[in-house]
């Protein structure tokens, strides 16, 4: 009800701890506490673009309410990374708060790719022509991209250089320590955008 005085702890992007009811059809608020309120995100339109794509990746792609306590830790670390992340109102910079997100939050959905070795000769990969293969979760070497395409024309593998493959890895390795002083150029900002975005397209269709 906008009149109750629950209502302060029970908005959009709040930490609070609540208590309800369960009924037959819905559930009833009866207590709420205010933990964080993130003001933080709550003053800049590009903070809250992104947490709004964060909570609907997650309203999409993880069944109500089921319980996972990994997840809910990376959704207050990343909250609380783009609340006092202390930056020049980059977008870029805020795109890899959403980027550390994504991924860990795709490895906790069980998809972990592998960024390390050649995801079809399983040998190491060597930083020269590489290829993402989202359908097989991994990047692929220029050796086995050849085989692959002439053996499956139609298979969609995405082009990868070296450097962005090493960002990937720092996602998955969360270290926050260099992704939060690093400088992605432009190039990298676009392999890493269509990258992470045909990976996601693969998942919201196999859950839709």
């Amino acid at each position: 009800k906008i009149k109750s005085k629950l209502r302060a702890g029970a908005n959009l992007f709040y930490f609070s701890e609540i208590e309800f009811i369960q009924g037959k059809n819905y559930k009833t608020l009866t207590d709420s506490i205010l933990i964080n309120s993130f003001p933080g995100i709550r003053k800049d339109l590009k903070r809250l673009e992104i947490s709004s794509q964060i909570i609907e990746l997650v309203d999409k792609l993880v069944s109500d309410e089921e319980k996972d306590q990994e997840l809910w830790k990376l959704l207050k670390e990343t909250f609380e990374k783009l609340d006092n992340y202390q930056l020049e109102y980059e977008n870029w910079k805020l795109k890899i708060i959403y980027y550390f997100f994504l991924w860990n939050f795709i490895v906790l959905l069980g998809y972990k790719p592998e960024l390390y070795k050649c995801s079809f000769c399983r040998k190491k990969l060597e930083p020269f022509q590489l290829y993402f293969a989202p359908s097989d979760g991994g990047i692929v070497c220029h050796k086995c991209f050849k085989e692959i395409k002439r053996e499956n024309p139609s298979l969609e593998l995405i082009q990868i250089d070296p450097d962005t493959v090493k960002i990937l890895r720092l996602f998955l390795e969360k270290n926050w320590q260099i992704l939060s002083k690093l400088k992605v150029e432009k190039d990298y900002q676009k392999s890493l955008e269509k990258v992470s975005q045909n990976y996601l397209d693969l998942f919201l269709n196999n859950f839709s």
